[in-house]
């Protein structure tokens, strides 16, 4: 039967049955590499390249370099049952490959593999793999290539020429016609090439993050997935994680290792607010309260070495506002500051005894102080430098 085929409908992909090689710098040895070939329906446009296998990268790869030779995106691919692009064949609904389909998905191509053991269904690209055999193979079986870079550099030489050549009995070349029919039908790339996502399944730790362990780096997740068996994909550039077929967090790739990546929308409520503790966060706080209690928090902070030892202390004293009230919890700091006693137990001993109802028997400065660390107040057991005299 004879097919006519549409402009930008299909791009049918193989490999040919007869290899090439390349030689090893270092041992000399001969390495036999798989040549792909590529071939667009309608305008019969080819790309050829080498490549060391035919495993599942190695074909997404190769089919990613073609679609961007071509510069556009047909509405199909037409592959043949290797594993690498197939799971399961079938005469009806064929399985695809999970990760074929994903690079499938990226282009927005369907995917139409062959039937089994019909290699008419794609008889076009099984008469391109013949016509290579003497346009590109007999101009570089001859040549030493020590690299598939070098190989490929050549085999695109050849390429050229052979897109180039007057079809026959035609006059016009694959090329030719490719510019004028072909190309305006096909559908724009996507703004980045495809890029093969590796899989890794782990558990989510209790502290709602994910070790890659290739990279020995930590990914936070949601927390409500602690426990949860999660699947990992990542590439060069992101890491997601998947739980059944969702993805539940997305991140930039970084490879230094045991540290972590935490996305803060991730954490609980409780998790979140113990994070974000800085003195300024604390001090912003106070200040919405009155300066006073702004003052005796500073007071806090300057009383520790370690600034982090005056988090659960200044968390104390302003929670104090929710038991005794804004204004009992200011007069408690302006006593704090009177006796010079600073922390969450001044602060408490002073509101359970009701201290700060009682006035200051003196009037104290209530600024900052600059070079002091407080001001002495006036009391009967306290007889001062005149006692002396």
């Amino acid at each position: 039967m004879h097919l006519t085929h549409k402009a930008g409908d299909k791009m049918f992909v193989d490999y040919a049955g007869e290899k090439l090689h390349i030689i090893s710098q270092h041992t000399g040895e001969i390495k036999e590499v798989e040549v792909f070939v590529a071939i667009l329906g309608c305008s019969q446009l080819t790309y050829v390249e080498a490549s060391y296998s035919q495993q599942k990268e190695e074909l997404i790869a190769s089919c990613s370099r073609a679609l961007h030779f071509i510069g556009g995106v047909p509405n199909a691919i037409v592959t043949d049952n290797l594993k690498s692009a197939v799971t399961k064949s079938s005469k009806y609904e064929p399985l695809i490959n999970e990760d074929f389909a994903d690079f499938a998905s990226h282009y927005s191509i369907a995917v139409l593999p062959t039937r089994a053991y019909k290699p008419k269904d794609k008889a076009l690209v099984e008469g391109a793999v013949k016509i290579i055999y003497t346009r590109i193979y007999t101009k570089v079986r001859d040549q030493n290539y020590f690299s598939l870079e070098e190989l490929n550099a050549a085999i695109i030489i050849a390429l050229g020429n052979h897109n180039n050549m007057l079809l026959q009995n035609r006059h016009y070349s694959r090329r030719s016609q490719f510019e004028e029919i072909e190309r305006a039908t096909l559908h724009s790339l996507p703004l980045l090439p495809y890029e093969h996502k590796q899989q890794h399944h782990v558990t989510v730790m209790k502290n709602g993050h994910v070790c890659l362990a290739k990279d020995k780096h930590y990914y936070s997740v949601p927390y409500t997935y602690i426990g949860k068996k999660v699947k990992l994909l990542y590439n060069t550039l992101v890491v997601e994680v998947f739980y059944n077929y969702q993805c539940i967090a997305f991140h930039k790739r970084l490879k230094s290792p045991y540290n972590y990546t935490t996305n803060k929308e991730h954490m609980a409520s409780t998790h979140r607010f113990v994070s974000e503790w800085t003195a300024e966060r604390f001090l912003n706080w106070a200040s919405a309260i009155d300066e006073v209690v702004r003052q005796y928090i500073y007071f806090i902070f300057e009383k520790k070495e370690h600034e982090e030892q005056a988090y659960k202390s200044c968390l104390g004293v302003l929670n104090m506002e929710k038991r005794y009230g804004k204004e009992r919890l200011i007069n408690a700091c302006k006593k704090g500051i009177e006796y010079e006693m600073y922390g969450y137990k001044a602060i408490d001993m002073i509101l359970k005894r009701d201290l700060d109802k009682q006035e200051c028997e003196t009037q104290t400065t209530l600024s900052l102080p600059t070079g002091q660390a407080g001001f002495m107040p006036e009391h009967d057991n306290i007889r001062g430098k005149e006692y002396y005299k």
